[in-house]
């Protein structure tokens, strides 16, 4: 948080540094994010880098007043939100394979698991509801509060812990109890 403060205020002086370190930072978040809500690569990495090109140009009026990290979520979820709904508008609901990049650390072999793993939960998530998918998304790669999320969609809190509680419980159906719900504690600690 303070370092992400330090970050803006460098990134306001004018610091391309500050802006690669911020980009680095939290660019696969928001690209997991928004391919998450998006069912598209190629729509969510439209996605975020508008979000980065709005965030750069309004830079010097920016003001932080909670989490970067937040933030930037939240752009996201507003972004695709008008995507999905001026695709609907046009009659597109295509919805392209969700490829993952894969990170040279991880062996073929390895990667060859972890993709086909990604995929059927990506299939999964795209079968949920767009606010339950939202939800999930925003809370567990977003790492939003509930009470943010609430806002963010404009509805009392209960209705956002209803969504995820049921969205979980459609995707551990969906893929045969291999998800696990969250503790309780973690749902009221992050109230």
């Amino acid at each position: 948080m303070l370092e992400d403060r330090y970050l803006v205020w460098r990134l306001k002086q004018g610091s391309r540094d500050a802006l690669c370190r911020i980009y680095g930072k939290y660019r696969e978040d928001l690209l997991r994010l928004a391919v998450s809500l998006s069912n598209e690569t190629t729509l969510a990495e439209d996605v975020v880098q508008d979000v980065f090109v709005a965030f750069i140009g309004g830079a010097p009026q920016f003001r932080l007043t909670g989490s970067l990290k937040g933030y930037l979520a939240t752009c996201v979820a507003n972004r695709v939100r008008n995507a999905n709904r001026d695709r609907r508008r046009r009659g597109q609901v295509g919805l392209d394979e969700i490829r993952s990049v894969a990170s040279e650390s991880v062996r073929p072999d390895q990667w060859a698991i972890c993709s086909e793993e990604l995929e059927r939960v990506a299939r999964a998530m795209a079968l949920l509801s767009y606010e339950q998918r939202e939800v999930i998304a925003l809370r567990l790669q977003g790492a939003l509060r509930f009470r943010q999320i609430a806002e963010l969609q404009g509805v009392p809190i209960k209705t956002v812990l209803s969504r995820y509680r049921c969205g979980l419980g459609k995707l551990r159906s969906l893929l045969n109890g291999e998800v696990t719900q969250c503790d309780c504690l973690e749902i009221s600690r992050n109230l």
